[in-house]
Order: structure tokens, then sequence, then C-alpha cells
């Protein structure tokens, strides 16, 4: 696979953080894992670096939840087509993220096959 995909992980968590960073980090087609720890900070980050593939969402967060960050991104021009998936503890939120845009969906916790073959769903190369 010749492209590096940059991934931004939202959670609030920072045990899920770290483990979804050092998952994603043995993929051999991840360059860059950029975390951010609620949807605020995520779409600041976003603002300041366009170029991510793929965007990794927790679901319920503080200061603004992954429901309320897709609607937002989902909103922007700019960012309609970027790639969403939602990671969620909560099985009754599957079909609200994907009405609100998001492109895939994983229960937590994830398990590093998913991860990979979710992304690769997602993202065409």
């Amino acid at each position: 696979m010749s492209k590096q995909l940059k991934i931004l992980a939202v959670d609030d968590d920072m045990i899920n953080l770290k483990l979804l960073k050092s998952m994603l980090k043995k993929f051999d087609f991840v360059s860059e894992v950029v975390e951010a720890r609620n949807g605020a900070d995520a779409i600041a980050i976003i603002k300041t670096q366009s170029d991510f593939d793929i965007i990794l969402l927790d679901i319920i967060m503080p200061v603004m939840g992954g429901i309320e960050m897709l609607k937002v991104v989902r909103a922007d021009e700019n960012l309609r087509q970027l790639p969403i998936v939602v990671l969620t503890t909560d099985e009754t939120k599957k079909a609200e993220a994907l009405e609100c845009g998001a492109n895939g969906f994983l229960m937590k916790p994830v398990k590093q096959d998913d991860v990979k073959k979710k992304i690769l769903e997602v993202i065409i190369f």
C-alpha cells in the first residue's frame, strides 16, 4: 500500500487513546496519529491541519460529544467527505451515529483486526 494515513483519534479516556494509538502505529499504512480529548479539541485540530485521512471518534465525551462533532464536521463543506468511524461502548448510539454521517461503527473495546478492517473498508486507497 502506497498511501500513508494520517489519523485523528478522539477519545476522552487517556488509556483508550493510548491503546488505540499503539494499535494504529502497528499498521504499515499509518504514518501519523494525532490525539484529541473531545469533539471541540478535535475540531480545533482539524481547522489547523486539514490533511487527515480518517477520524476515529468516541461518542461519549465531555465538552463536545461524538454525535455533536459529527454534525459539525458534516455541516462543513470542506470536511463533509472526511471518513469518520465511531467507537463506542453504547450499541444504542449506532443508528444515530450513522444517521449523523458516520462512515462506520465499532464497539469498544476495539480489536486490532476489526480496526484495521474497518479503516480499509472506509478508506479507498
